[in-house]
């Protein structure tokens, strides 16, 4: 009895530091909309104060995206006025969650998409008038923008500007590519207004020389009831619109192929989207040039320097332009939870999907679940926190295609070419005993290493080694509880990297095993494997996390800084790792892998099947 007390009392100390260290190290900077105090807003419009938005039909040449003029003017000019920019337009009490009728309705209920302070333009403070550029997304609803005096936390709205929309904001938008369930499979995902009463969604698709095929989509949504709690349920519930995947099958190895998504209204004619191209897969064991990206917690950006008072996700536009830029020469991207920051402001998902669409309607876009996706109490998360802001996992599960078995239990595996990757969920228990963990083996032990020689674990939280500040402080540089039962899988299934996020830097470990180098080299990596290398590289956008002055001499290299990895297996033997920054694309750290077959066969410590002396 006495030991379950502990028990007890240990997991209740881990639950407050790790909540500690979520709304601390990582949570440093808050998401730009909750800084807004939507229940607050006073209604008080002055006759002398006006905003005008311009054009008033976007995306007449079919684009998603387009830059909107609004003109301001306001007599009694302040430092802290700003504009709003809300969507759908009409934005008063009638979109307010039904209320049991003792409660009296705010004049505003749902939080803006994004906002601008209007000093931001120095004619505004000068002369009380001026222009704001702001980049509107095709978001399936029109748009209105108001101008707000006493800043985000005491804000009184003085003026309502027209509306403005899309010509067709219904459209098919923002396509992200997955890898199917099996190795000749893609699965394409998008979002549109229509809903399958109105118009039934497919994809066309085909690689050149051949006649065009259709494959059908599934549609799914979901509702403020699905979410788990505010802000998500409340002031930052926005209507996700309708989530379309179609999974294009029997593709033909490393071809390139041409698809439009397509909806068939009810009177035949079909509403279309743009052209996009992919390359589909390597055979498994295929021998090829492939290039993978791995990431964490990388969020969104705003091009137009709207939310500019925010300092939450400072490097997630390098990185989404250093891979844009590079995109010729990447073949699949890894996003390892963290995904967007929404936190409750659902609004941001589309904004995101937005964001990253030059690279995820080209190359697949695999992603894990991350605190900011998951985390809510009592919804079966396995950390109690808050960070999700009432989102509980459901838009990344529904935004997202990806091979699991359950998209409630974010774990899977991934075949690609030579690589195995697979991937964890740090949101949901992974100890010894637990149903992620019987996975975790069959994921590891299941690849067919002849075939398949480069064999990657992925997980959000830090499971393996990390000399972050707040995990120097805990003392065991690592999540509570993470490597404890893990260690053995890496070391007797010989994993080459693992691969976390969640701390917001960059780190490379020596090739370890229960806290010891196995191999002293640093640079180069060659014959039997020794031990697996933990890397860190959550840097790809959020506030950086600070290292703890303590270094153990299996922290081979740290950097303080926005980058990204880059894997490339040249061929079965052969693995180049490249850690590059986000500001410039500039190689920051790298090492190569040289290892036979021979090699990953060979006994070493802690990774052997038994043996017998029979002949």
């Amino acid at each position: 009895m006495a030991r379950n007390f502990l028990f007890v009392l240990l997991w209740f100390i881990v639950q407050v530091a790790s909540s500690l260290c979520s709304s601390q190290e990582y949570g440093r900077g808050d998401q730009a909309l909750s800084q807004i105090d939507i229940y607050t807003i006073n209604f008080a419009l002055y006759h002398s104060a006006s905003i005008h938005a311009s054009p008033l039909v976007l995306g007449s040449q079919g684009e998603d995206t387009e830059w909107v003029n609004v003109d301001i003017s306001n007599p009694e000019p302040s430092s802290d006025d700003w504009v709003g920019v809300f969507s759908p337009a009409n934005f008063d009490s009638s979109s307010c969650a039904p209320t049991d009728g003792k409660e009296i309705a705010p004049f505003i209920c749902s939080a803006p998409i994004k906002y601008m302070y209007a000093k931001s333009n120095p004619d505004y403070m000068k002369t009380g008038n001026a222009v704001l550029k702001f980049i509107l997304i095709n978001q399936r609803a029109d748009f209105s923008f108001a101008l707000f005096t006493g800043g985000l936390s005491n804000p009184t709205l003085v003026a309502i500007s027209n509306h403005v929309s899309f010509i067709n904001p219904k459209a098919p938008v923002y396509p992200r590519l997955a890898l199917g369930k099996n190795w000749d499979e893609m699965s394409v995902t998008w979002t549109s207004g229509y809903s399958i009463g109105e118009a039934v969604p497919f994809v066309e698709w085909s690689r050149k020389g051949t006649q065009s095929r259709r494959s059908p989509a599934g549609t799914l949504t979901f509702t403020r009831n699905n979410m788990c709690g505010a802000p998500a349920r409340t002031v930052g519930w926005r209507d996700p619109g309708f989530i379309h995947t179609a999974f294009l099958k029997d593709l033909w190895p490393n071809l390139k192929y041409t698809y439009r998504m397509g909806h068939e209204l009810m009177n035949g004619s079909i509403i279309w989207s743009k052209n996009f191209t992919f390359k589909s897969s390597p055979y498994p064991g295929q021998d090829s040039l492939q290039r993978v990206i791995i990431f964490g917690d990388m969020g969104k950006g705003e091009r137009d320097g709207s939310n500019e008072y925010n300092d939450y996700q400072p490097g997630s536009l390098n990185t989404t332009d250093q891979l844009i830029k590079d995109l010729k020469n990447i073949d699949i991207v890894f996003h390892i939870g963290d995904i967007t920051y929404a936190n409750g402001y659902i609004s941001q998902w589309d904004q995101f999907t937005a964001q990253v669409e030059p690279i995820a309607s080209t190359v697949p876009y695999m992603i894990a679940s991350g605190n900011h996706e998951r985390d809510w109490p009592n919804s079966g998360s396995f950390y109690g926190g808050k960070d999700s802001g009432g989102e509980c996992g459901v838009p990344a599960e529904t935004m997202f295609d990806f091979p699991a078995e359950n998209k409630a239990k974010f774990w899977y595996s991934a075949d690609y070419g030579m690589f195995r990757f697979c991937v964890a969920d740090t949101e949901h228990d992974w100890r010894e005993g637990s149903e992620q963990y019987r996975f975790i083996e069959r994921c590891l032990a299941s690849v067919d290493r002849k075939t398949q020689p480069w064999l990657i674990f992925i997980a959000h939280r830090v499971l393996g080694y990390s000399t972050n500040d707040w995990y120097g402080q805990e003392g065991s540089f690592e999540e509570p509880m993470g490597r404890e039962s893990l260690q053995k899988l890496w070391q007797k299934y010989k994993v080459d990297v693992a691969f976390y996020g969640h701390v917001h830097n960059y780190e490379r470990t020596c090739p370890i095993y229960q806290n010891q180098c196995m191999d002293n080299a640093k640079s180069h990596y060659s014959g039997a494997f020794k031990g697996t290398i933990h890397v860190v590289v959550g840097g790809a956008g959020s506030h950086l996390s600070s290292f703890s002055s303590l270094k153990p001499n299996w922290s081979i290299f740290r950097d303080y800084d926005y980058g990204f990895v880059k894997l490339t297996a040249f061929d079965h033997s052969s693995l180049l790792f490249e850690y590059k920054k986000s500001s410039n694309g500039a190689v920051h750290d790298s090492f190569t892998i040289f290892r036979e077959y021979r090699d990953v066969l060979a006994c070493v410590r802690d990774s052997c099947e038994p043996t017998t002396l029979a002949s």
